[in-house]
Parts: C-alpha cells; structure tokens; sequence
C-alpha cells in the first residue's frame, strides 16, 4: 500500500490533533469555546472581533454559550447574548442554554435567555419543558421564575410525567418540593392529572409517606 501524500497526511495529522477542526470549527472558535467556559469577557470580545463564529459547534454540539452555561458563567453568558448568540442552540443531547440553565436552577442565566427570546415551548431529549426537570431538582426560584414567564405548568413529558409528577415521583418529598407542589397548584396544575399508568399525584404522594405535599394536594381537590 502506497503512503499517503504529505499534504494528507498532514490534514490526518490536524484531525487527530484538533478533532473539533472536523466539525467545522477554526481555531478562533474553538478559542471562543474556551474563554466561555472559563468566563473570560475580554477574550470572548476580542474573539469576535477577529471573526470567532458565535454559534460554531464543539464536537458534542455545543456553542459557546451552552459552554458558558454548563460551567455558570453568568458574565460569559451575557456577553454572548448581548452580541447575538442563540439561546435556543441545542447541542447532540437535545439541550439548549435556555433548557440547561432552567434544569440546572442556573437562575441568571436563564432570566438572560428568557430576556432574549428563548423558546418556551422547546423541550429537551425527554419531551419535557425547562420546567419539569427544575421541579424534580428542587430549584424553588428557577420554578417560579418559568411559571412567571408562561411555560405550560400541564406538560407532559415522554415518561408521561408533568412537572407536579415529577416533584413528588423524584423528589425527598422536602420543604423545597413541598413549595414547588404549592407553587404549581397556584399557577394551576391540574391536580389530577394521572402517569401513564393512572396513578395520580395524590396517590403518589401517599404513596411515599408525603403528608403534606398530600394535604396539599387534598386542599386542592386532588382524588
């Protein structure tokens, strides 16, 4: 078999070196992925000005934004937004920085995508809004917050669970998911709404010995 010209061989070379270069992404951008993860606004601004693309994909999918979110970095975040970048970019996972920020309880960052057009209607690789997976960690503010800004408290999601499911099936049954039950009853939540296999919030709750998220739900007319 006959060796590859050197001018392949040196392309093999950058691949294997700097996969990302695969993904179409150039140095600059790959530059910009980093400044984001470690929160470093002069180097995102002066990346962009050299011509960084601001929605360039990482090999996971990832912008540098979703970057900036994974790692909390809030003033990253908000040069990206403030020149443009997508809070609705989703990466390989189904995750936006508008999805990531509300399931991780990142409360700036999310108030920054909901501030600058960020799908309240998207879902991520479950079906299910921003909203379910904060009521299922327990994140009191981030709820309040999504609440606030119209995401549907009756989603359901692909395991056929609402957010009030999800605060009762995968939670402690603690002072924080006891408020966010409260909270979701107060925005509305129907009570009743039953999982796939029609077991009800209600049940749930008594299920797991959540007395008071049950005398809650019984407040609110749950059967």
């Amino acid at each position: 078999m006959s060796r590859p010209s050197p001018i392949i061989a040196f392309v093999l070379f950058l691949l294997a070196a700097w996969p990302q270069l695969a993904f179409g992404q150039t140095m600059t951008d790959t530059s910009l992925h980093a400044a984001a993860a470690r929160d470093d606004v002069a180097a995102i601004k002066r990346l962009l000005s050299e011509g960084a693309a601001i929605d360039a994909r990482d090999p996971r999918g990832r912008t540098a934004l979703l970057a900036a979110t994974h790692e909390n970095r809030v003033n990253a975040a908000r040069a990206l937004i403030e020149a443009g970048a997508d809070v609705n970019a989703k990466d390989a996972m189904n995750d936006s920085p508008y999805l990531y920020a509300g399931a991780r309880g990142h409360l700036a960052i999310l108030k920054l995508t909901l501030a600058h057009g960020a799908d309240l209607r998207s879902t991520n690789r479950y079906g299910g809004t921003a909203l379910i997976p904060a009521c299922e960690r327990g994140h009191v503010e981030t709820v309040r917050t999504l609440i606030a800004a119209g995401v549907a408290v009756d989603h359901v999601n692909n395991l056929g669970w609402t957010g009030l499911l999800e605060a009762i099936i995968l939670s402690d049954g603690g002072q924080a998911h006891q408020q966010i039950v409260a909270d979701l009853i107060a925005a509305g939540a129907s009570v009743n709404l039953a999982d796939r296999d029609g077991v009800t919030p209600l049940q749930h709750a008594r299920n797991r010995g959540y007395d008071k998220i049950e005398q809650a739900l019984r407040a609110a007319g749950a059967r």
